[in-house]
């Protein structure tokens, strides 16, 4: 069975063959026919406004745009940031939900809504990744009411939708996006993406079961966990790893180490959809990485070598 996918920071050539069983593995491995076409490389498009960012950035992870989707999907409760009628700036804890191309529809009683006549704005989200990693993105944009009957109805039905209660005409506002600011996680840089890039991406296909993706295999597979990093990554002495957060692309990673602490991301051989294929994937990668540690199998791919510092 062969395995392939490339990168900017590594690619695996993985060839499964038959051997012992997985050890404390619970997923049911893949038929091997799911496992022979080659990996194809997903294109996608940032653009950048004002200065051009000098980042580079990696095949194997979700662009920006995609990340801001898919926290703005996750989450339901941001800061909305705005100039009162007196010039000051103000910030308001937030509901929201998203319609089909991001654009957040919010709720504003008449206690919080002294806003100046300039209605520029930012709303700000971030989502907590199993208490290690905290992305967030702000929009910036301008507020405004909904006045056509048919889209107020579509962005009622939204509402509605994600909270379970109505939504009164009155109190019904929308960020028209102007721009997109995504970061990581706190302390980070952060990358600018525009509206286009932002409304004609989509919210990663894992997101609504992720979470409980990486704390099942946190509390069931941890050698495996460990075995990844020993095995996958060009990093030794790791005395503790844990997953992140797993995506259409691959698992980002907290590895422990006497040199510190150290974030790393392990790409999957193909893109995934779905849970089946992460699960399926996982089993694969698994049993590859007890075969080379057990030297039942040569390695022949290339380490991650790309490993971020947190402390």
């Amino acid at each position: 069975m062969l395995l392939q996918t490339q990168s900017l920071a590594t690619h695996f050539a993985l060839s499964l063959t038959p051997s012992k069983p997985i050890i404390n593995i619970q997923f049911t491995p893949p038929k091997p026919k799911s496992f022979q076409s080659p990996f194809r490389n997903v294109k996608c498009a940032l653009s950048v406004i004002s200065e051009p960012s000098h980042r580079e950035f990696r095949s194997d992870k979700p662009f920006p745009a995609e990340v801001s989707r898919t926290i703005m999907e996750l989450a339901s409760v941001g800061t909305l940031s705005t100039l009162n009628q007196e010039g000051w700036p103000l910030g308001i804890g937030v509901r929201y939900a998203v319609d089909p191309e991001g654009t957040p529809v919010l709720c504003l009683n008449t206690s919080i809504r002294q806003f100046s006549m300039d209605r520029r704005s930012s709303l700000h989200v971030q989502l907590e990744q199993c208490g290690l990693k905290t992305p967030q993105c702000t929009i910036q944009g301008s507020l405004g009411k909904p006045e056509d009957k048919m889209v107020l109805k579509k962005l009622h039905s939204l509402w509605k939708n994600r909270f379970g209660e109505e939504i009164d005409d009155d109190l019904m506002y929308v960020v028209h996006v102007e721009r997109v600011l995504q970061i990581d996680d706190l302390k980070e840089a952060g990358v600018w993406v525009t509206s286009s890039d932002y409304r004609d991406a989509h919210p990663d296909p894992l997101r609504d079961f992720a979470e409980k993706l990486v704390n099942e295999i946190n509390t069931n597979n941890v050698e495996d966990v460990i075995r990844f990093c020993n095995i996958y990554v060009d990093f030794d002495q790791v005395s503790e790893a844990k997953l992140i957060w797993v995506d259409r692309l691959g698992f980002d990673m907290r590895v422990f180490s006497q040199k510190g602490i150290f974030e790393v991301r392990i790409p999957f051989p193909r893109e995934v959809t779905d849970v089946k294929g992460v699960k399926s994937t996982f089993n694969c990668m698994s049993q590859l990485a007890w075969e080379v540690e057990k030297n039942f199998h040569v390695p022949n791919f290339q380490k991650v070598k790309h490993l971020k510092q947190i402390l």
